[in-house]
């Protein structure tokens, strides 16, 4: 008996720890520097160069019968955007450097729910009765090497948030299209119709 309450506290304690170290995206969420827990992250004059680990995470995960995955059309709530707190790392010479640096991740969360909408989207809008558990990998893989492409072409030409102006621009584009795949949020359900136009 002691042996199970152990092993349930063990698996309370691990469930309840991932919680607080994880944030589901939110709109406008916003982050401050003691988010970023990875064990590099610092801000110090000694710092000569600028470091950033967003912390972002798409995941697509999913547990049910073969009978239960033929008759479901609707994943959304198995795609999930997060920032990983102990993931997240932050080095920069001093709070204005890091200000930056964390727009740039707020921005980085936004286009990762952005691309995991258009995961679920590409999901409901693909899957077929007899699809089997591995036909959504293509859509997933696809998704997340935009996103990277994105992000990556953000972050140089913004200079790592520094041409502030940039950056805002590129994030009011990714909030209007956010608003566009609405009907994809984690917790909504799509239109019937699946060719409905957005």
């Amino acid at each position: 008996m002691s042996y199970r309450l152990v092993l349930l506290f063990l698996v309370l304690t691990t469930w309840l720890y991932s919680q607080e170290n994880r944030i589901d995206w939110a709109p406008g969420h916003t982050f401050n520097i003691e988010d970023f827990q990875g064990s590099k992250t610092a801000i110090s004059e000694d710092i000569d160069k600028v470091f950033v680990q967003s912390g972002v995470m798409l995941d697509f995960a999913f547990q049910m019968s073969n009978i239960e995955f033929m008759f479901t059309k609707n994943f959304n709530s198995k795609v999930s955007c997060t920032f990983q707190k102990d993931a997240a790392v932050i080095m920069a010479a001093d709070s204005l450097e890091a200000e930056r640096l964390i727009a740039l991740v707020e921005f980085d969360f936004d286009l990762s729910e952005l691309y995991a909408r258009e995961i679920r989207k590409e999901l409901f809008e693909n899957k077929k009765t007899f699809s089997d558990a591995t036909f959504f990998q293509p859509y997933f893989d696809k998704m997340v090497a935009e996103r990277n492409k994105i992000s990556s072409r953000v972050y140089l030409e913004t200079d790592f948030g520094n041409k502030a102006t940039e950056l805002n621009n590129e994030h009011e584009v990714v909030k209007s299209e956010l608003l566009a795949l609405s009907d994809f949020c984690k917790e909504c359900k799509p239109p019937k119709n699946r060719n409905k136009s957005n």
